[in-house]
């Protein structure tokens, strides 16, 4: 059983979780977990419970609400946790797997320890933001918890909000770094910061007079609402933005330049001098030390920021991989769980938000193994198993890891990987692997398109409740343009993010206009739909590309052997097109590019089938030019 503190107040069993009804005995828990592992006397609960002005019977009131706290421990299955009574109040034990907030503190000590490397305490930050759930205490009716505790648990997370947004600049990922900084600087309007950040952001990624303006935005609310001019450090930024300067890391900003005097989350002090810059995290029993070689392929499974949808794949996959093992099968768990489906379809988002859901079943360590390089070329399962074994080392017989194996091309390279029991794998793949479930078991969850009440949650999620639920109906027609798909979807409200005061209504007419040609991010080209689609056919057997470029430009019939009309016969008609091959059908619906039908045995998504008329219109300019 684990408590989360960082949003409502909730007991979680897994998956599971239980979200408590505000009552005394909830505000009496949150004033305990606040302060886990220490004494909070009784004159504090006192007053986080009644408030100032507290009844003549508090003490013995007190002693009521902390047996009612017990009835409620047991009656949810809380084992292992106990509130003791002590002398001058109470207590309550907790850790970091059983306590969030000592989970996300925990996690940000491990991030300050690799300030030498970057994208080592990036993915431990944002490992640790992935704690919080929401409104902070929201079902605790507690003015004076809410008065004295919140403020400071929100500065924590503030806190590190703004190291992952300087290491994002420090690496160079603006693009990256904008999507948090438009939602940060829109809720905390006064927090000069990431005001900063994200003026250097916009600048950085081209955008001289946005940046410019958003400076001048902010300049008139500190002087309106707070009657102050804008800091030093704002000015500066002003002044260098207008002479053009760079701004990169190498000139003097971000991660490691004045940004970096802050140093990493809860220590300005400089990382000890025994991290290797140039190492990865190796995890062994859970705590991060460093390698004496870097592991490029290897690292910390990532957060994933905004995940919705896929409830029960995520239910399933979590129970499946933290079920214990068959009462006949001498210990040994099935190893693999499979996520498969098209190329953006959200395959590796579900696998990492599942990872992270699944922590505390995983002491030895959650690692994403990425078995494709940024050319699209397979690693060898060699390579990538010797850097799993070098990033586990050795650990505890008794202690499972849980490996994420993104984006495999074939069997073979997963095979090698599948040969320990202490360990759990959750393989991504466009391809169906069907040959490794026949040797080695395991499940397979085949994703589709998201439902429309799952894209409309996500825009919730991304674009936040006001700006989507004023235009309802824009926000269901922006989906559907996108076809539901979550990887168009992620680049819509990325665009959307970066264009806080373009109506929903409007960027319907807008995306609709040409979608293919609007989702992508023009600072960051390689996010787009089409770039992602034409990666895919790259990765194909030339002869299968032309075949699916056929199909995808052709009539519907190609899809199912048969004339337009249904008839079977139809196929042999003047003007009709030959069928294709079932086994060429085939391939193409493993590889994750022809989903299931109706209305015939396959189809194709029509952002995909778009893409492929577009592809064909420009080869046939092309060659009438020549």
């Amino acid at each position: 059983m684990r408590f989360q503190l960082l949003g409502p107040l909730a007991l979680a069993d897994g998956p599971d979780v239980v979200v408590l009804q505000p009552s005394k005995p909830v505000i009496l828990l949150a004033a305990l977990l606040l302060h886990a592992n220490s004494t909070v006397s009784a004159e504090y609960l006192q007053r986080a419970v009644w408030g100032e002005d507290q009844p003549a019977t508090a003490k013995a009131a007190l002693q009521t609400c902390v047996l009612r706290l017990r009835r409620l421990f047991t009656k949810h299955g809380v084992t292992g946790t106990s509130i003791e009574a002590v002398p001058g109040g109470y207590r309550i034990t907790a850790g970091p797997p059983t306590l969030d907030l000592l989970g996300f503190r925990d996690q940000v000590r491990r991030a300050t320890a690799l300030a030498g490397d970057p994208e080592a305490e990036l993915y431990t930050l944002k490992d640790a933001l992935s704690l919080w759930q929401g409104s902070l205490l929201a079902n605790v009716r507690s003015d004076v918890l809410h008065r004295d505790e919140v403020p400071r648990l929100s500065e924590e997370r503030l806190r590190a909000v703004e190291r992952v947004c300087d290491l994002l600049l420090g690496l160079g990922r603006c693009g990256e770094a904008l999507v948090d900084l438009w939602t940060a600087t829109r809720v905390y309007p006064g927090h000069e910061r990431f005001h900063e950040q994200l003026i250097e952001a916009l600048y950085r990624t081209g955008r001289q007079s946005q940046a410019l303006a958003e400076y001048r935005r902010v300049k008139g609310f500190l002087l309106d609402e707070l009657g102050v001019d804008p800091s030093p450090s704002l000015r500066q930024l002003e002044l260098s933005i207008l002479r053009g300067e760079d701004l990169g890391a190498g000139g003097g900003r971000g991660a490691g330049g004045i940004r970096g005097a802050v140093g990493a989350v809860g220590a300005p002090e400089p990382a000890p001098a025994a991290l290797d810059p140039g190492s990865t995290p190796r995890v062994v029993r859970g705590e991060a030390v460093p390698l004496p070689a870097p592991a490029p392929g290897v690292g910390p499974v990532p957060a994933v920021p905004h995940f919705t949808g896929r409830e029960a794949e995520a239910a399933a996959m979590a129970a499946r991989l933290t079920a214990p093992p068959p009462p006949d099968a001498g210990g040994q768990r099935p190893l693999t769980v499979l996520v498969s489906g098209a190329p953006g379809i959200g395959k590796s988002a579900l696998a990492q938000h599942v990872a992270h859901l699944v922590r505390d079943s995983f002491p030895a360590g959650r690692l994403l193994v990425r078995m494709t390089r940024a050319d699209g070329h397979p690693r060898t399962a060699d390579e990538v198993a010797a850097e799993v074994a070098a990033a586990l080392g050795s650990g505890r017989p008794d202690e499972r890891a849980l490996l994420v194996l993104d984006d495999v091309v074939d069997a073979g390279q997963v095979r090698p990987l599948l040969t320990s029991p202490d360990l759990a794998v959750v393989v991504t793949s466009r391809m169906g692997l069907g040959g490794l479930i026949a040797t080695h078991g395991g499940w397979v969850h085949r994703l589709t398109a998201f439902t429309e009440a799952e894209s409309y949650a996500l825009l919730l999620a991304a674009l936040g409740t006001e700006r989507v639920e004023a235009e309802p109906r824009a926000a269901r027609q922006l989906a559907a343009l996108c076809g539901h798909f979550p990887a168009a979807l992620r680049i819509l409200t990325a665009r959307l993010l970066t264009r806080p005061g373009l109506r929903l209504g409007d960027a319907v007419d807008w995306l609709g206009d040409d979608p293919l040609a609007r989702l992508t991010l023009t600072d960051s080209p390689d996010h787009s739909v089409s770039g992602l689609f034409d990666r895919a056919l790259g990765r194909l057997d030339p002869r299968l590309s032309e075949a699916f470029l056929r199909i995808g430009s052709g009539p519907p019939e190609l899809l199912g052997g048969t004339g337009s009309t249904g008839d079977p016969e139809g196929a042999g008609r003047k003007g009709s097109h030959p069928p294709v091959p079932e086994d060429v059908l085939e391939q193409l619906a493993d590889a994750g590019l022809l989903e299931d039908g109706p209305p015939g045995p396959y189809r194709i998504h029509d952002l995909l089938r778009a893409h492929l008329r577009r592809t064909v219109r420009i080869r046939n300019r092309r060659t009438e030019k020549v």
